[in-house]
């Protein structure tokens, strides 16, 4: 057999092998990492791979871990966990609630906007879908929301921590484009390539999060106008309402001025994205004294936690290098090449393919096992047929959002099962995410016929 063949043949097996043991079960960084080691054998017996290739993992490694931009993941990773810590959603969970409770819908629209702050201010999507969980799940439950209605607005807003900046998603693309995106323009011949930089992504997000913000609200505000029974209004007494005005300044003020002090001097080009997280790390400890949540424990569990999610998303990208090495020095990325660049339609139709097959790969897979396998594989392809950067990593983005609403493995149901009451069964769950899963398909269909509105702002 012709080598050349046999190596992408080798290529394409792997790939659907990983993909098979994750279905099983098996942990996500080490099944990349042992099923290609597995393959870079067989490759090697076969000829087609030459396994002193593995000489280049110890400086990718170290390049990794000395990245400046990848500095900022744990920083906001901390920012997060800390501002949980110091219960800023639960406070304006509660203020929101009361502000929207006299309209029908009222308890949804909370919801979405504080779904929307977090996601400015924390972007821990878990944090965020258990916190809401916990506190607007019964209180809906208890005004007579559709179930459905209420778990699927829950985990549709919880999820925007994904795409609102700042989104460690998009710090890890950004740094992944940045240097697919010089390759590509050397290869082509310009030899002085225009950077991608993290602030360029920050910016293209921001106005498909608000739309996505305006989609869950107009389909509450639907609801409320054609079936009021779902989300009846929740009349607050009047006693409740005094003082609201100080209350809601109380609750937003902070929140805002943290959102404003890291991203504005991102998107100002002030501060890069590392130096603005850790603005955010220590304006997040600042909050939480001032809440009187400070302390030497809540130091210790926010430390622990940020090591403990950071270790979890490095070791994935440990694990994706090695298969990155294995899949392409067999000729994997020339079989996506030529694969991609065949589909009748162009640019288009291979930018669509894409797409289709990270969203169905975000119902077995997280959000960052997605983009560690597939964009090193297919950036370079859709780079090289003139696709915008900063516009695929925004709207890839908003693709792998639906990762953690789709079952069977989407990560915010399990979070929202784990602290949903006992008597509200699975499926209500499942059926509530539809409607929301539709939105973000109609967002990405209007970034698509509208990709001005990912590259207006970077531009501007």
């Amino acid at each position: 057999m012709d080598p050349v063949l046999l190596g992408e043949l080798l290529a394409g097996l792997m790939f659907f092998g990983i993909i098979g043991f994750l279905m099983l079960g098996f942990p996500v960084a080490f099944t990349l990492a042992g099923v290609s080691l597995m393959f870079g054998l067989v490759g090697y017996w076969a000829g087609v791979f030459d396994p002193s290739n593995f000489g280049s993992l110890p400086n990718r490694y170290i390049g990794f871990m000395s990245n400046e931009v990848l500095v900022a993941v744990p920083l906001f990773i901390f920012m997060g966990v800390m501002l949980e810590r110091s219960r800023i959603a639960e406070q304006l969970l509660l203020t929101m609630s009361k502000l929207f409770g006299n309209l029908r819908g009222g308890l949804g629209l909370s919801v979405v906007v504080v779904g929307a702050l977090l996601a400015a201010s924390t972007g821990v999507v878990g944090a965020t879908v258990v916190t809401m969980g916990l506190i607007s799940l019964p209180a809906m439950l208890r005004a007579g929301y559709d179930p459905r209605l209420a778990t699927g607005v829950i985990c549709a807003s919880g999820t925007l921590g994904q795409i609102i900046p700042p989104s460690t998603v998009l710090i890890f693309m950004g740094d992944m484009l940045s240097g697919i995106n010089a390759q590509v323009q050397m290869e082509k011949g310009n030899f002085a390539p225009v950077p991608v930089s993290v602030g360029d992504l920050f910016a293209g997000a921001l106005l498909p999060g608000i739309l996505l913000v305006g989609l869950y609200t107009l389909y509450v505000i639907f609801k409320a106008i054609t079936d009021p029974t779902s989300c009846p209004a929740t009349p607050v007494p009047p006693e409740e309402r005094r003082g609201l005005v100080r209350e809601v300044a109380v609750a937003l003020i902070p929140p805002l001025v943290l959102i404003l002090a890291v991203l504005g001097s991102i998107l100002g080009g002030v501060a890069t994205p590392t130096e603005a997280a850790s603005v955010g790390a220590v304006g997040s400890m600042v909050l939480a004294a001032l809440r009187w949540r400070m302390s030497f424990r809540v130091l210790r569990e926010t430390v622990v936690a940020t090591a403990t999610i950071t270790s979890m998303v490095f070791i994935i990208l440990f694990g994706a290098s090695v298969f990155s090495i294995v899949f392409r020095l067999m000729g994997g990325d020339n079989l996506v090449h030529t694969f991609l660049s065949s589909l009748p339609g162009g640019t288009t139709a291979a930018v669509l393919m894409v797409m289709a097959i990270m969203f169905v790969l975000g119902f077995i897979l997280d959000t960052f096992e997605i983009i560690f396998i597939v964009i090193p594989i297919t950036a370079p392809i859709l780079l090289a047929l003139d696709v915008d950067p900063v516009w695929l990593g925004v709207i890839v983005g908003v693709n792998l959002q639906t990762s953690f609403l789709t079952p069977p493995f989407g990560f915010a149901l399990f979070y929202l099962r784990g602290v949903a009451p006992d008597d509200l069964p699975t499926s209500a769950i499942y059926r509530g995410i539809i409607p929301f899963v539709l939105l973000q398909i109609v967002a990405i269909a209007l970034l698509f016929v509208f990709p001005q509105i990912v590259t207006w702002l970077p531009r501007l």
